[in-house]
């Protein structure tokens, strides 16, 4: 799948696969901050069938996402791991781009269809719009406070 451009004013985003180490630092600040680097990491980034996206302003990730192989409920699924925006390009319509092309992506390369995440609770409501659906009540992370798990269906 070919990198997608997006102009942002002036600026242009471009959205396209990514290397762990481009997101690594934008995980760390947004969703692990406090914590050391390699908290950032996940089992399994490295795998081959582990998809990361980017949407980068220049060089600098600003939005990232990560599918990781994982069943939902005994069903193969890829869960959805990372999802992070930096504070400045948030609600501006971004994580919404990058998701839809991470799925897009995905879902070029695999017959699995079913998509899960544990979801931030205050990230319910972007999730929800993009046709995710709750499925649990909430819980802690304790590294990453409460969530709920979701999924979505392509």
């Amino acid at each position: 799948m070919l990198p997608m451009s997006i102009p942002f004013g002036v600026q242009t985003i471009l959205i396209r696969a990514a290397k762990v180490e481009e997101i690594v630092p934008l995980r760390h600040r947004i969703l692990r901050a406090g914590l050391p680097m390699e908290e950032a990491r996940f089992e399994f980034d490295e795998a081959p069938t582990t998809c990361h996206v980017a949407a980068f302003k220049g060089f600098q990730a600003v939005c990232c996402a990560t599918f990781q192989l994982n069943a939902w409920e005994n069903e193969p699924a890829f869960q959805l791991r990372g999802m992070a925006t930096d504070a400045d390009w948030q609600r501006r319509g971004l994580g919404q781009a990058v998701l839809q092309y991470a799925t897009e992506l995905v879902l070029e390369g695999s017959p699995v269809r079913l998509f899960w995440c544990n979801a931030r609770v205050p990230a319910l409501e972007f999730y929800r719009r993009q046709g995710w659906v709750e499925r649990s009540e909430e819980f802690n992370i304790p590294t990453a406070g409460p969530h709920r798990k979701m999924t979505r269906r392509a």
